[in-house]
């Protein structure tokens, strides 16, 4: 496996100023971007880099030099911080160091264009060769996959660090994820942002994101709300750890009881949203989603805890109750499916992901216009690994086939906003964070059966 530790620069002078940075290298740290450098640096300081890739332009570059000051293994502080073309910001040439605000006045529908369809946006830019045409996502979309396709197959099994920017970053995130260029505003990367990938080989090989975007060094609990956003903002939540996930015993339907260290790790989320202003919270009906909403909601006792049926766990029919080598033996075959082609899988006499598919979007959609209907600002939605990993599909545009692509740790929290609305694409702005669960940068919870 090669893990992929992904950051964003520190806050820059024009990002305070709301400007287009593009590939303009005008625009140096500012205090508050240094300082964050330095305590991402301290969040990433044990690790093992064997290589570590930045931006050529300066606030990234400034940003790699803070963290590498701060690593302490003896590998990482002697990597040579290799500059990468591909890890150049996005092009947006006739935009440069404007004010958002007057992109918006001057480029009214090339902006709105930008918002919607931002694989559509085309900017006509004069070159010596006369003018030609120029689509700065779709651009940004090849220049990722190459960076991928140029650096993995240097680096199999050894853990890099890439210090990019915005775009970039989320550009390399979705082309490693299969995420369109259509959904290019679907993720989000803050200053100063921790994301980790997961490759088992190159480009197009199995990949999972073992978290997005997490914030918590820089003493932001969860990113922060994008200037008018006027939507809801969703917590999903992964249920707490149960015997028999430790056990790697597969669950599905049958109501498992959270552990002693599940009701630890309901704890400790409560504990990390206490100062989190919820408006609501949904449920699965089952046991540990139940018990590990209602420990997080011991903080925030005025908020009525209320239940979607659609939420529950996957049915595993004939293989509920059994260990994975039980269901080898019983299911020659089936096992190595699921972990390849899961959408392809009928459990027996149970479910396949298309019915899970259908039964938690519908009751997301349900939570989403509730909410948005009665001017609830965030809400809790505790679930379950594969209902998680399905309504995560289906946030990024994703089909079922993308279901392992992502890691829900027992516990974590992920951020999804809806700023333009609940009839607006959603956007997801942090995922699997479980900082608050002891293990750091990486999640360290059982990886047990569903």
């Amino acid at each position: 496996m090669t893990r992929v530790i992904i950051v964003r620069h520190g806050q820059s002078m024009y990002n305070t100023e709301r400007r287009i940075q593009g590939r303009t290298d005008a625009s140096l740290l500012t205090e508050k971007g240094q300082t964050d450098a330095g305590k991402l640096g301290k969040a990433l300081s044990n690790i093992l880099f064997n290589a570590i890739y930045s931006s050529p332009l300066q606030r990234a570059k400034q940003t790699a030099e803070i963290i590498q000051r701060e690593l302490t293994n003896p590998t990482s502080k002697s990597a040579v911080c290799q500059t990468a073309d591909k890890l150049l910001e996005i092009d947006l040439p006739l935009w440069e160091r404007m004010l958002t605000s007057e992109v918006k006045q001057q480029f009214a529908e090339d902006y709105q264009t930008w918002h919607e369809r931002p694989h559509e946006l085309r900017m006509l830019v004069e070159s010596a060769e006369g003018t030609k045409e120029h689509f700065p996502v779709l651009s940004l979309y090849e220049q990722a996959r190459q960076f991928w396709q140029e650096t993995l197959p240097h680096h199999q099994g050894e853990t890099i660090l890439i210090v990019g920017h915005n775009g970039i970053n989320r550009a390399l995130i979705s082309t490693a994820l299969g995420i369109p260029a259509s959904r290019y505003h679907s993720i989000q990367q803050s200053n100063c942002g921790i994301t980790v990938l997961n490759f088992a080989g190159g480009l197009g090989d199995p990949v999972q994101l073992e978290s997005l975007n997490q914030t918590q060094h820089t003493g932001e609990t969860l990113p922060s709300l994008r200037p008018g956003h006027q939507g809801v903002r969703l917590l999903l939540i992964r249920h707490g750890e149960t015997e028999w996930n430790r056990q790697t015993r597969f669950q599905g339907q049958i109501d498992v009881p959270l552990n002693d260290n599940g009701r630890n790790q309901a704890r400790k989320a409560g504990e990390f949203l206490k100062d989190v202003e919820l408006d609501f919270a949904v449920s699965s009906p089952m046991a540990r989603p139940k018990e590990t909403a209602e420990l997080i909601l011991q903080h925030h006792p005025s908020v009525k805890l209320e239940y979607q049926d659609g939420l529950r766990e996957i049915s595993h029919g004939l293989w509920e109750g059994k260990l994975e080598v039980e269901i080898e033996q019983e299911f020659p075959g089936e096992l190595e499916r699921w972990r390849t082609e899961p959408a392809q899988v009928q459990m027996p006499e149970g479910e396949n992901l298309q019915q899970v598919w259908e039964r938690s979007v519908a009751a997301w959609r349900l939570i989403v216009q509730a909410a948005s209907q009665s001017h609830l600002k965030i809400g809790i939605v505790v679930a379950h690994d594969a209902t998680n990993k399905t309504l995560l599909c289906h946030i990024l545009g994703l089909p079922s086939d993308n279901f392992w692509n992502f890691r829900q740790g027992n516990g974590a929290v992920s951020v999804i906003d809806y700023p333009a609305g609940p009839d607006g694409l959603p956007v997801l702005q942090a995922m699997n964070i479980t900082t608050h669960l002891g293990g750091g940068v990486f999640d360290k919870t059982a990886a047990g059966a569903l």
